[in-house]
Order: structure tokens, then sequence, then C-alpha cells
């Protein structure tokens, strides 16, 4: 959509809604038309939708990598794609035999290209000086934060089942059975 404004000499931003309203207001209705034809047009094909969920596994999983692969190919028009593609396959396959979260890599690779232009950035406005990344008062908070984000939880979770295995009112399975369904009760909460 950015690229699209741009191309007509409009800046994309707040000042937008000031100095184009009728272009911005016209995006609006636009999508506002979009939904509403979209809905009127999916509803009929719910019965559709749901028998699709049906198809069978073997069949279905060809076709999703078949234009998969045309799609990954289509962008640079490169092997390289293809062979990556394929090769994250297959990590996320044991990634998920082997009960990890597939989200952080996910994100990992979609802010990856961000991040690394913003640290090469920060590295050459500081002259190659890495302290800059820990230097403010801000990014000291927040690599804190972080931090926080992942070591409390583990230690919060160990400290939990620690004192309901030491209250010593209850024995060590039932003790168990209660933690887990304090974390199931959790899970639902999230």
């Amino acid at each position: 959509m950015m690229g699209a404004l741009t191309l007509y000499n409009i800046t994309p931003g707040p000042a937008m809604f000031t100095e184009q309203p009728d272009i911005v207001w016209g995006l609006i209705a636009a999508l506002l038309i979009a939904n509403v034809m979209l809905l009127i047009m999916n509803i009929p094909l719910i019965g559709l939708f749901t028998r699709m969920l049906t198809i069978p596994l073997w069949f279905l999983a060809p076709a999703i990598a078949a234009v998969s692969a045309v799609g990954v190919y289509a962008v640079h028009s490169t092997t390289f794609d293809l062979l990556l593609m394929v090769g994250l396959g297959v990590l996320g396959y044991i990634m998920r035999k082997m009960h990890f979260p597939m989200s952080p890599l996910i994100l990992g690779f979609v802010l990856g290209e961000m991040l690394e232009q913003n640290l090469r950035r920060a590295l050459s406005i500081s002259n190659g000086n890495v302290a800059i990344l820990w230097q403010s008062g801000v990014t000291k908070t927040l690599l804190f934060l972080a931090i926080a984000v992942i070591v409390v939880p583990p230690l919060l979770r160990y400290w939990r089942k620690r004192q309901l295995n030491t209250q010593g009112d209850l024995p060590l399975p039932d003790a168990q059975r209660h933690w887990r369904s304090l974390s199931a009760a959790n899970d639902g909460i999230r």
C-alpha cells in the first residue's frame, strides 16, 4: 500500500489525513465495501470451506508444497530459495517431532533482516563500538526486561512446584496432580 501511494507522489503518514483527506477516506470506504462484499460472498461458501477440511492429507500436502515452491521460485528465480525452503521444511518437521515451538523460529526469520540492518546502522553510527547497544538507560531497561521475561517464568514454576511439595499436606502424587491442574488452568487463561 505504501509503495502504491508513493508511486502516485503521495507521502504516506499522519500528515496524509490533513493534506489529502479525500484519498484517505476513499481508501477507508473502499476497504469497508470490500469487507461487506467478502462477507456476502463467504457466508454461502461456509459449507464448501468446511468440506475442504475433509480433503485427505496425502492430497493436500503435495498441493500446498507445489504452490509454495512456485511462489518461492517466483520471488527471485533461484534454486537456492527452493533448497532453503526444503531445508527449513525439514528443520520444521524435526522441531515439531521434538516438541520445539515454531513461533520463535518464524519470528526470527521475519524480523532477522530488520534486526541485522538496524544493528549495522547502530554500529556504523558508533564507529564500530559495540557498547552502544547497552550504554543508554533505555537499552539497559529493555535488556533487563528481556532477561526477566526469559528467566522469571521458569523460576516461578519451580518455586510454585517446590512450595506445593513442601506444604506437607498433600502426598507427592497428589501435589503433582494439583500442580498439573494449576498449570492447565494457567494455560487456559493465556
